[in-house]
């Protein structure tokens, strides 16, 4: 049997003017069938299409959004620095929470927001990344998309060791960017990508709000804790740098760390949206969570203690690493 495991979105919430960030949230769901080798395109035609109404709105609606993120100081790029140092301790009780916390919890019918306790999930077989553009997408944008895809599976595989890479014949991990319009008719390629889902499920994708930036499923092997699948979806209409933010929040996401901690800074992995793009010490999460000393399934009573010597060799024993400091 197979099973999604985390659901995990990006969203804003409250008014415009305070740009207030819910952030991620991951939530299990029910066991589900086998996936399939592989899923095609929705739009797979090469010219892009005139912009809808919908979109056009959509898109001048996030411009609105980054606009006010950067006047308050947020999407950072620079990976954290001296004003963000944590200690081995902090790394640890951040692994933890993001990690082994799942913050949503899914029924047939309703997703509700409660912390609840998991077990540790990540990849065995290779990562094979599809990466899917609908009609609307220009071919510029592609070019510049898919080069800055690869560019980040290659560092996710230098920081993690194991396979990640864009795979368009045999995807495992498919990410579609898409627009408002292409994203309500994504419901047949999800429901083959990953069957079993409900209808509560596929409307998270296909009647997403506009406060949920973009989103991410996997699926494990029964309860294994061992991902097989992910599905991730990043809205066309955000401007440059929200759209990347959305592309390493997701993908590093599907990775295994599905949930998110307001205490956790630097980091991807929080609700604030003070960063866009991994940290260092977001690179130090994506090491222990591949280290060979922790395996899938674990709890946190059997990882817990791997991970604080894990986190006291990343930071060199019980001093402060310093944010944006090579390891």
């Amino acid at each position: 049997m197979m099973r999604v495991l985390p659901i995990v979105v990006k969203r804003w919430g409250g008014v415009m003017a305070a740009v207030a960030l819910v952030g991620c949230a991951e939530a299990p769901i029910v066991e589900t069938k086998p996936v399939p080798p592989a899923v095609e395109a929705v739009i797979p035609e090469a010219v892009p299409l005139p912009e809808t109404a919908a979109s056009a709105a959509a898109r001048a609606y996030y411009a609105q959004v980054q606009q006010g993120l950067l006047a308050q100081g947020l999407l950072r790029t620079d990976g954290g620095g001296t004003d963000t140092p944590y200690t081995d301790r902090m790394l640890a009780d951040n692994f933890i929470r993001v990690a082994l916390y799942d913050e949503y919890e899914r029924s047939n019918d309703t997703t509700v927001q409660r912390q609840t306790i998991s077990t540790l999930r990540r990849w065995a077989a290779p990562v094979r990344v599809g990466l899917r553009f609908g009609a609307s997408v220009s071919p510029q944008m592609r070019a510049t998309d898919t080069a800055r895809v690869g560019s980040y599976l290659q560092r996710l595989q230098g920081i993690t060791g194991h396979p990640i890479r864009l795979d368009d014949n045999r995807p495992n991990f498919w990410v579609y960017i898409v627009s408002e319009d292409e994203r309500q008719a994504l419901g047949p390629v999800l429901r083959a990508a990953m069957p079993g889902l409900t209808a509560n499920d596929v409307s998270g994708i296909t009647a997403m709000p506009r406060s949920t930036y973009c989103i991410v499923y996997a699926q494990s092997a029964g309860s294994s804790g061992v991902y097989t699948a992910a599905f991730a979806v990043i809205r066309a209409e955000h401007p440059d740098l929200l759209r990347m933010s959305c592309i390493h929040e997701e993908i590093a996401q599907g990775l295994g760390l599905p949930n998110d901690s307001p205490k956790a800074r630097p980091s991807i992995f929080n609700d604030d949206e003070e960063f866009a793009l991994l940290t260092t010490q977001d690179e130090m999460l994506l090491r222990m969570l591949y280290n060979p000393a922790l395996r899938p399934g674990m709890t946190e009573a059997t990882a817990g203690p791997i991970v604080e010597t894990l986190a006291r060799r990343l930071t060199d024993g019980d001093g402060y690493a310093l944010a944006g400091i090579e390891e």
